[in-house]
C-alpha cells in the first residue's frame, strides 16, 4: 500500500526568490542534460 502526503508551504518573500532561482536552475540542467541525450542517440524517448 501507497500513502501519499501533501504539504502547503507559504514561503516568506526572500524565500520565493530563492525557490524560483534554484528551480529554474534545476530546470536548465535536466533540459541541458536531456539535449545532451537526444543529440547523442540521435532520437527522442517516447512514442
Amino acid at each position: 500500500m501507497l500513502r501519499a502526503y501533501k504539504y502547503r508551504i507559504y514561503p516568506t518573500e526572500d524565500q520565493k526568490v530563492f525557490l524560483a532561482k534554484t528551480f529554474g536552475c534545476c530546470r536548465f540542467v535536466y533540459n541541458w542534460a536531456l539535449n545532451l541525450k537526444i543529440e547523442h542517440t540521435g532520437r527522442k524517448s517516447g512514442p
